[in-house]
């Protein structure tokens, strides 16, 4: 989705055809550009904004009888926008993230100096219930690994890809969006492009160099790769991020592994194993790539209920 498209969502909304663009059309354009030009934000991510702003504006039309500009919106009326949401029954994950979406766009205008104050300041948002990530166990690790058969292509690859994603913490989009010219085997490093394009390098482990060794020269040219892409369909075209989760599936599905387990489960179980064998929570942080050491501490509510599990079932008087 390129950036047109994504405002066109907000703008249906606020643009009266008849008489030109309006001042809030202007605004959110200036809005868009930001959030490409100085945030790196990923089309999704402009996709959602451009949807929840039209959501919101259109309130704000119906509550105004018809008035687009930007003034008459205060406090009052966006929290009567909040009990409207919560009365239509959306989750409160989903009332976050489209408050967080007008809450960010007032932060623009103010930042601009186009408005003096948010009208979002005294507006709470209903808040979250932190979910524990799903991880799998080493031994469930070393089960999953062993699954696919290396005496084929596929199977090579297929080996290859989970190494990586459980070795270095790769998020889905980082493992198949790899080129060869990320890889160092000489450092033995990989260069991974995160959200918002951020760069990091992330050691490879041993069980992942020989995986991707065998992979690279002898998997990856059997599959047809033609391109710079790491990971290849059997077309030779780069895996997507849906083939990535299909493959894992399948063999989630060949283990006695009962719980819903997605490529993130393997980045977390990376962090929660690093944890528990003594890694600090930055060196995580830098790893996994989060802006933010608080999205890393999640990690230690995990250690935690593992040492409780261990406890339970280990000590004589638990």
């Amino acid at each position: 989705m390129n950036l047109d498209t994504a405002k066109a969502g907000c703008y249906n909304m606020v643009t009266d055809g008849e008489r030109g663009r309006t001042e809030v059309e202007t605004l959110t354009e200036g809005f868009f550009f930001h959030l490409r030009a100085e945030r790196n934000a990923s089309p999704r991510t402009l996709e959602a904004y451009g949807h929840d702003l039209a959501q919101f504006f259109s309130f704000v039309e119906q509550a105004l009888g018809g008035h687009r500009a930007l003034e008459p919106i205060n406090h009052l009326l966006i929290r009567s926008y909040l009990a409207d949401l919560q009365r239509r029954r959306y989750s409160r994950r989903s009332i976050a993230r489209k408050m967080a979406a007008v809450r960010s766009f007032f932060k623009y205008l103010c930042r601009e100096e186009i408005i003096e104050q948010s009208p979002m300041v005294g507006v709470s948002t209903p808040r979250l219930e932190k979910k524990l990530p799903a991880f799998l166990y080493t031994n469930e690790i070393e089960t999953l690994l062993a699954q696919p058969d290396t005496r084929t292509p596929r199977g090579m690859r297929d080996r290859a890809i989970l190494e990586m994603i459980y070795g270095c913490g790769l998020r889905a989009s980082e493992a198949v969006g790899l080129n060869l010219d990320d890889l160092d085997f000489e450092t033995e490093y990989v260069r991974v492009f995160g959200k918002g394009s951020k760069e990091r390098l992330v050691p490879i482990g041993t069980g992942a160099l020989r995986a991707m060794g065998g992979y690279l020269k002898v998997g990856r040219k059997a599959l047809g790769a033609a391109d710079k892409a790491v990971f290849v369909n059997r077309y030779g075209q780069r895996l997507s991020d849906r083939g990535l989760r299909r493959l894992l599936q399948k063999y989630i599905r060949q283990t006695a592994i009962a719980r819903r387990i997605t490529p993130h489960a393997l980045r977390h179980s990376m962090a929660t194993h690093m944890l528990e064998n003594g890694a600090d929570l930055r060196t995580i942080q830098e790893l996994l790539g989060h802006a933010s050491l608080s999205t890393t501490q999640i990690y230690t509510h995990v250690g935690r209920q593992t040492i409780k599990k261990q406890y339970d079932r280990a000590h004589p008087r638990a």
